[in-house]
């Protein structure tokens, strides 16, 4: 799977957390089902679509975003306590909601996809913090998820 289909992915499944609540399984299903339906359509709140009737999404990367999706929302208790547990000062309700989504899906990827190397997850996450976080996002994002990295990959973090 190319590089590029995995940012896609990962992006696509930023703007699918974004507008998810995040409380079963069932309701991510159905909205990714939604999302992929009208996908090429409008533009989202988080900015223009990556799908037009000539070029469409890649399977690889929505597979990826569906992946990544279903899998944050699997194991949301773990990956937000994880979160929580680094993040001394910040509440996950004081996190805007797209920080909280993208630490979400890169902490996915540092828990549950050891094939993922920590520093292309770092680096995919700071640089879709550039495009979609605010101006201090991309630090922040980093901070927190190197001390995850720390915590559970040890190995690659030397």
């Amino acid at each position: 799977m190319s590089t590029n289909n995995r940012r896609v992915g990962r992006e696509c499944a930023l703007k699918i957390l974004f507008a998810l609540k995040l409380d079963e399984q069932a309701e991510a299903t159905r909205l990714l089902n939604d999302f992929w339906q009208g996908f090429r359509f409008a533009d989202d709140v988080l900015g223009e679509p990556l799908e037009t009737a000539e070029a469409p999404l890649p399977t690889a990367a929505r597979i990826f975003a569906e992946t990544l999706v279903l899998g944050v929302v699997e194991f949301r208790p773990v990956i937000d306590r994880e979160i929580r547990d680094i993040a001394k000062n910040w509440s996950l309700e004081r996190m805007t909601a797209v920080d909280l989504s993208i630490l979400r899906v890169a902490a996915y990827e540092l828990l549950y996809q050891p094939d993922i190397p920590v520093r292309v997850t770092l680096n995919e996450a700071i640089e879709i913090a550039k495009r979609y976080g605010t101006k201090e996002s991309p630090a922040f994002i980093n901070g927190l998820l190197d001390k995850i990295a720390q915590k559970h990959r040890k190995s690659e973090t030397k």
